[in-house]
């Protein structure tokens, strides 16, 4: 992707998809439920896999996939890989009654630098239409920044921003 494009890239999504991807910050305090077809837990190795129809629920966040992979030390989740035909995330966002969505083939939660990556037609969207697609999607949780594409895949960014719903007479936003 030629440097002005990614950077008009960058800019878009600093404006539209980060101060929108905020999840409601309840959600961390809640139980995570996790179901699967089966499940091997490695307490000695850190790690645990679940196959076959993957379901996480904690608070308003909603995953699910076709297997996933949990790789723990000291007790706590150092990654989590996820993968499906497609992995699928739905949560709640601050401040809102709308859900943010995205897809991949792939999925991967690393915990120390708190990034999701996702790959495989990767794709997050909300319900007033916006939506981002590339191959390859990596969201930094501590920093609120995107960053997509593969200049080695010669795959491209699409997103679609729609315009500002005008108000009516009354001051309220059209359906127009």
């Amino acid at each position: 992707m030629p440097a002005d494009t990614a950077r008009l890239v960058c800019a878009v999504l600093l404006l539209y998809l980060p101060a929108s991807v905020l999840a409601l910050s309840s959600d961390r305090d809640q139980p995570i439920y996790i179901e699967a077809d089966s499940a091997v837990l490695m307490e000695k190795e850190g790690l645990s896999t679940y196959t076959g129809n993957v379901a996480i629920r904690q608070g308003t966040l909603e995953l699910h996939g076709d297997h996933m992979t949990v790789y723990n030390s000291d007790s706590n989740i150092d990654r989590i890989i996820l993968t499906g035909s497609p992995a699928t995330i739905v949560q709640r966002l601050e401040g809102s009654d709308k859900n943010l969505h995205a897809e991949a083939g792939q999925m991967e939660y690393h915990a120390a630098n708190e990034r999701i990556i996702l790959t495989g037609a990767a794709r997050i969207w909300q319900a007033d239409g916006k939506e981002f697609r590339s191959e390859k999607i990596i969201y930094n949780i501590r920093t609120n920044t995107v960053n997509a594409g593969d200049s080695t895949s010669g795959e491209r960014v699409h997103i679609t921003l729609q315009p500002k719903q005008k108000p009516d007479d009354n001051g309220e936003p059209g359906s127009e």
